[in-house]
């Protein structure tokens, strides 16, 4: 993530011109000095654009909190691998999100450090190899004890460690999302999947093709899918079963296992975890 895009700059600069301009001759029209009034809305779109980046250049003079360097290097791989400035990049993305998500817990969870780096730390594992990108979409991230129902009860047939929808909280199971970073490498990641599932919602439904994908390889990924989720139902891919619930699921168990088990899912699919290189930028074997 980087402290502000250049077209971010160049689209709150416009704005600021054209209303500036259009008040400013409004004003001029029907008082002597109106035409100071253009300044009023440059002031606002200036404020309204600059409020983040300078928050967060704020926060790159803040150093990381041992304790959450000690997280980090204990949860996550590819965290200890870096070196230099890629990882106090990893640490300033992870400081970002934290800083602008809101957690939210329910049945008297407490919202431990530990829990937000949990989904800080997969937010930078995806975003890492594409510093100009962000999370197609700011969400509550709302915590519940453990697993939870389709009415997100806690029963005796809960099942879901996780859910998405277009719009809405991102809901994780506390319990899961401990579970999975204290056991790096299962191919299980609750974070990974669900923060996944923010790719392809970003232009309404979920198909399992990634909104940010390169459109000249869309099709290639449907096709390579197609195949991939042929080999879950046959039993003969690393990937579990409920890869192949649909083409959005897939997606997300392939993140997770890319980013949890990178080795082994280059050694068993090696065109899928090509194809992921090239989405996300990033080998994630080597940092």
């Amino acid at each position: 993530m980087r402290i502000v895009r250049p077209t971010t700059l160049v689209f709150y600069a416009s704005l600021a011109v054209i209303l500036g301009g259009v008040v400013a001759f409004v004003g001029a029209q029907t008082t002597p000095r109106g035409g100071w009034l253009g300044l009023v809305p440059v002031l606002i779109v200036a404020w309204r654009g600059l409020r983040r980046p300078l928050r967060r250049w704020r926060m790159t003079r803040r150093a990381l909190p041992a304790s959450w360097r000690d997280w980090l290097t204990a949860h996550v791989p590819f965290y200890k691998r870096l070196g230099g400035e890629a990882r106090r990049r990893f640490e300033q993305d992870v400081q970002f999100f934290v800083d602008e998500q809101t957690f939210e817990a329910l049945d008297g969870i407490e919202v431990t450090d530990a829990l937000r780096l949990g989904v800080a730390a997969g937010a930078a594992l995806l975003l890492h190899g594409r510093p100009d990108w962000e999370l197609p979409a700011t969400r509550t991230i709302l915590f519940y004890p453990d697993r939870f129902d389709e009415d997100y009860h806690d029963t005796d047939y809960a099942s879901y460690d996780g859910m998405v929808h277009a719009q809405g909280p991102v809901i994780l199971s506390a319990a899961a999302v401990e579970e999975d970073w204290a056991h790096p490498g299962s191919g299980h990641n609750v974070v990974l999947h669900e923060l996944a599932h923010l790719f392809d919602f970003d232009q309404g439904g979920a198909e399992g093709t990634p909104s940010l994908m390169d459109p000249a390889s869309a099709e290639a990924w449907r096709a390579l899918v197609r195949r991939e989720m042929r080999r879950v139902r046959l039993g003969t891919s690393l990937l579990r079963g409920y890869a192949a619930t649909n083409a959005a699921e897939f997606f997300a168990v392939a993140v997770e296992n890319f980013f949890d088990r990178p080795a082994v899912l280059h050694r068993r699919h090696p065109h899928l975890f090509n194809a992921l290189v090239a989405f996300f930028n990033l080998d994630p074997r080597g940092g």
